[in-house]
């Protein structure tokens, strides 16, 4: 339905208010497609608050919306800034375990929102908040603040992570 939506929408061309509809039709519009009305970073951003879920998890779609996005934000490493994993918003679902272990904690957040996790995922996940080089620090000093914010990566923790958090 919203590739379809997107044929009638961009009938004659690119509208100027497209950031006025809904952020789920952009999955099925490229930057090129969008670069008429706004930047790469501002059609990533609001990718990254569209419903990713629309497009298969490993979909060759999906897939080429986050190299895209890291090509557009210039990420060259497997090391990802808070603020691009802002822009990238729920596309960090999608970012394999070497930028989750390279990225440390600025991930942490962004992937708790994500509904499940590839293995390499969960992995990386459980090795960096096992570090506790975070800004959420070591399980020991944890809160029940910090678990409310951490709620979505609970699934992923293993004993060893849970022994560490303070009742």
């Amino acid at each position: 339905q919203l590739s379809c939506l997107v044929k009638v929408v961009t009938l004659h061309g690119i509208p100027e208010d497209l950031d006025s509809y809904p952020k789920d039709l952009l999955l099925f519009l490229s930057p090129s497609d969008y670069a008429a009305t706004g930047s790469c970073r501002q059609y990533f951003a609001n990718i990254g608050k569209a419903n990713l879920d629309v497009l298969q998890r490993e979909s060759s779609q999906r897939k080429q919306l986050l190299l895209e996005a890291l090509k557009c934000l210039k990420i060259s490493s497997t090391q990802v800034n808070e603020e691009n994993a802002e822009i990238l918003g729920r596309l960090v679902c999608d970012l394999g375990g070497e930028y989750v272990r390279s990225s440390g904690g600025n991930l942490l957040k962004r992937l708790s929102q994500c509904d499940s996790f590839l293995p390499d995922q969960e992995e990386a996940i459980r090795s960096v908040i096992s570090s506790g080089n975070t800004t959420f620090g070591p399980p020991v000093a944890w809160s029940a603040f910090t678990l409310n914010e951490l709620s979505g990566l609970i699934p992923v923790f293993d004993h060893s992570i849970f022994q560490k958090i303070p009742k």
